[in-house]
């Protein structure tokens, strides 16, 4: 077979793809194995590929490809979620292009809009985790608001509706006046923005007397319904019982008492507006006041908003406050700084706003995923770190608001057959709720035509909450063959930001529905961050192009340049020089590859002494990391793991063993010693594959020929058995000699073709078992132990043991001492220096005990160093 001279990321690629999806490796079927299950988090379906996704994905298949090669039924279920308000959002955006407006299309005809650009754009981002080399099943591939999809979300609504879970009722929500519906808690971003507080005097009716307020918000006075002061300040005493008049509107409005009022804060009265603020509408309903809601849907003001009518509430902001300084009510104006509410999808500025909406119940929904989570462990998350958020979320919920006024998405199935919007039934469909109104109105004449179903769909977290369940068709049929084979899953990866909109709610409907936990482990990945710390958005311009990365860098590259950054839950500092250095170690390893299959190979030769020792310690050296390597899966740690095999074959298989087999130039090696390296360099390439597959699936299948039933995809994972530590401990006393030799040569300008003698005088035993690696790596023409020191001779310590080289005739002996003297006499002035610190009661009392140790540690180092120099000059 013929072996390219480069490694070319992008044709292979693509070729091993392919293969992998033609010869079903991804498939999984329910069969006799142990399962290993992973759901993918539905990226929405208007997204493109980002590095939150390459980071998110690179760790499932990394995940899944192992569980695969330990001879798991590994199944990973991918999909992507219908989004409702990003959706929705874009199709708007694209209707608007064309001249359409929503609001003249019935919701059909907007329906069908909105498929048609499913169809054409939605599933976009999965074929680019093809790029990543993702290997989901990608025959399970499921989208949220597909039928069977959408069958499972409202049976669910019905159950928890007939348990008494789910009600209707006024509220207070969180209005998004540009998407016009209402949002969860949850999707509410709290912001900290600069603002203005604007004092205002209210007059008091029949008298020239005032009371003044402050407010962030003036144009919402024209919704004003009351003034509340504290019973006990004695500054309002007076006011008890009297009105106060409304600026511009001119209303006139009663001054109330309530023990929620701060004397305090700002003025010590406020304006309450029932409408338009959480803790205004409790105050409201206290003392029976009305609500008078000044905006429209989209946050313009409507009558009530009298000449302002019509117009944005930041531009009535700037008017009204204008309109208030001529009036000449407008006391003063500071500056302040405040949180405010923003919609996690559309960035508007949320609008508090009394509306009836459906709910969701979370008291008793919420015992089972807590208690699973923070008492029995039934359920972990990784890192652990993350349980007291999740704990303090969890005990302050409220209901849960599940209705959403847009019409992509699961229709609530609530039908009215009444006047009133309390007269309705909730089914699966009209029919059946026909049979449900005739029963509930005692009507037998009826009609399907007078029945009218809710205009509001479902929260799209309401499907997506189902996901670990409903992608193997749980809901429908809880006892299918699939949900008892694969749930609950094993794995689930995701990140922090959607810990309480998807984790938690997942938990929730998993012990409701199944009594069971959807998942045993969340591992939570951190944020990909720029080196200035800032989230990577492209929003932000500041991040980078994924499938550009993988085209310059190739997917392995990435993949492995994104993991050796990724430590464990903690943030990810993006670093494109990562992304080389993973596209350099591919280079690497297909060279070395290269440089293996390019050798003749004897089955006459005797093996040498020092391959069989170089095979013995490579054997026990990669057992040592194969065994670190599990540790680190088990803790979730992929980028400690990574790093582990890293080193294995750059520094420990192709920098060392290489070099102890490598056979004479033009000379064969033998069988034996190629045939065991051929095994090293296999079983390397197999606990290298989760996260480099392309890569690793190249040089297996031009080792020799496989078929399909080979396939490294498939390939048994090495076996761990137990080693011997002393052999490694032996091996890196080896190397440090060999690199002592070496840079000797190197400082020296000796040649490696010139021979040199090497003596050792022993302090401490030492295994002689490397004596002819160091031999053969060194070009040591004779290497033995002397019981003194060797006179005119470079010496070197190795532990407690000395080394000598002799000089050779090309070395100039008083120059040699010069050098040694100057460095002598430096390192002895950088040890007064650092004593000196370290003589320092203040530096020594104040300082870090890190840095006490690093000064330390500089102490000692210079101390061996100057006793080795000094050695060294008394040789010459």
């Amino acid at each position: 077979m013929n072996i390219p001279t480069k490694y070319n990321p992008k044709d292979v690629e693509n070729k091993w793809y392919k293969y992998w999806l033609e010869n079903k490796y991804f498939s999984s079927k329910p069969d006799k194995r142990e399962p290993y299950t992973i759901v993918i988090p539905p990226p929405n379906v208007t997204g493109v590929l980002h590095m939150g996704h390459m980071l998110n994905n690179t760790i499932q298949d990394v995940l899944i490809r192992r569980s695969r090669m330990l001879g798991f039924n590994a199944c990973w279920v991918p999909g992507t979620d219908h989004a409702s308000i990003a959706t929705e959002a874009k199709v708007v955006a694209k209707l608007k292009e064309q001249g359409i407006n929503k609001e003249d299309l019935s919701r059909e005809e907007f329906l069908k809009h909105a498929w048609e650009w499913t169809d054409k754009y939605g599933g976009i981002i999965l074929k680019q985790l093809q790029k990543l080399g993702a290997s989901c099943d990608w025959d399970r591939t499921k989208f949220t608001l597909e039928d069977n999809m959408s069958k499972q979300v409202i049976k669910v609504f019905i159950d928890l509706y007939n348990k008494g879970y789910i009600y209707k009722g006024y509220r207070m929500v969180n209005w998004d006046p540009e998407a016009k519906t209402t949002l969860s808690d949850e999707e509410v971003i709290f912001k900290e923005r600069q603002g203005k507080l604007y004092y205002i005097n209210y007059k008091i009716e029949g008298e020239e007397n005032d009371i003044q307020i402050a407010t962030t918000r003036p144009e919402t006075i024209l919704g004003d319904v009351a003034i509340c002061v504290n019973p006990n300040d004695e500054r309002f005493k007076h006011l008890k019982g009297k009105k106060a008049i409304v600026p511009i509107s001119n209303r006139v409005i009663p001054i109330i008492e309530d023990d929620y009022v701060d004397m305090e804060f700002g003025t010590g009265s406020l304006k309450i507006t029932p409408a338009h603020d959480p803790n205004d509408k409790v105050i409201g309903e206290k003392h029976q006041l009305e609500v008078i809601d000044i905006f429209n849907d989209d946050a313009t003001l409507n009558n009530y908003g009298l000449h302002y009518k019509g117009k944005d509430r930041f531009v009535v902001r700037k008017e009204i406050v204008k309109e208030l300084e001529e009036l000449g009510v407008l006391v003063k104006t500071e500056n302040h700084i405040h949180k405010v509410g923003t919609s996690e999808r559309t960035k508007a500025v949320i609008e508090p706003k009394i509306s009836e909406q459906w709910f969701l119940k979370m008291e008793k929904l919420v015992e089972p995923a807590k208690k699973a989570v923070l008492e029995t462990k039934e359920v972990e998350l990784i890192p652990n770190k993350f349980e007291a958020t999740y704990k303090h979320w969890l005990e302050n919920i409220r209901d849960w608001n599940i209705s959403r006024q847009l019409f992509w998405g699961q229709r609530i199935p609530a039908y009215y057959y009444g006047d009133g919007q309390h007269d309705f039934v909730v089914a699966n469909n009209i029919e059946e709720a026909l049979i449900l109104a005739k029963k509930k109105t005692n009507n037998q004449n009826l009609k399907t035509t007078e029945l009218v179903q809710d205009n509001d769909v479902l929260d799209t977290w309401f499907s997506s909450w189902l996901w670990p369940i409903s992608v193997f068709n749980g809901i429908n049929e809880p006892e299918n063959e699939e949900i008892n084979y694969y749930y609950p899953t094993n794995d689930l990866v995701t990140g922090p930001d959607i810990l309480f909109f998807w984790v938690a709610r997942m938990l929730f409907s998993g012990y409701e529905f199944r009594n069971e936990k959807p998942f045993k482990k969340v591992y939570l990945t951190g944020i990909v961050r720029d080196k200035q710390r800032q989230k990577m958005s492209k929003s932000l311009g500041n991040s980078p192009d994924p499938l550009d990365l993988i085209a310059t860098y190739g997917a392995d590259g990435v993949r492995s340049g994104i993991l050796m950054s990724a430590a464990a839950g903690n943030d990810l500092m993006f670093d494109e020089q990562l992304m080389s250095q993973g596209r350099n170690f591919a280079n690497k390893i297909w060279n070395g590859f290269r440089l293996i299959k390019s050798w003749e190979v004897s089955d006459i030769i005797e093996q040498p002494k020092t391959a069989k020792i170089a095979i013995e310690w490579y054997k026990v050296k990669f057992q040592s990391v194969l065994h670190f390597v599990d540790e680190q899966f088990e803790k979730y740690r992929l980028s400690d793991a990574l790093t582990a095999i890293y080193k294995l074959i750059w520094n420990d298989f192709s920098s060392w063993y290489l070099e102890m087999i490598k056979p004479a130039f033009g000379q064969p090696i033998d069988a034996v010693t190629y045939k065991e390296t051929i095994t090293f360099l296999e079983d390397n390439i197999k606990i290298l594959h989760p996260f480099m597959p392309f890569l690793t699936e190249e040089i297996w299948q031009h080792i020799k020929t496989r078929t399909k039933e080979t396939a490294l995809i498939i390939s048994d994972y090495p076996i761990k058995t137990t080693f011997d530590t002393n052999l490694i401990n032996d091996f890196d006393y080896f190397s440090e000699v060999v690199t002592a030799v070496r840079n000797i040569r190197k400082e020296k300008n000796i040649a490696f073709k010139e021979k040199i003698n090497l003596f050792i005088l022993k302090n401490e035993d030492v295994t002689s078992n490397f004596n002819t690696v160091i031999s053969k790596l060194c070009n040591i023409s004779v290497f033995s132990t002397v019981t003194q020191k060797v006179e005119n001779a470079i010496s070197f310590r190795v532990k407690s043991n000395a080394y000598y080289i002799p000089f050779s005739e090309n070395i100039d002996i008083e120059a040699e001492k010069k050098k040694l003297e100057e460095e002598l006499k430096y390192t002895k002035g950088f040890l007064i220096g650092v004593q000196k610190k370290l003589s320092n009661e203040r530096f020594v009392n104040n300082a870090p005990e890190k840095v006490i140790l690093i000064e330390r540690k500089k102490e000692a180092d210079a101390l061996v160093k100057i006793k080795t120099l000094e050695e060294s000059l008394k040789t010459i």
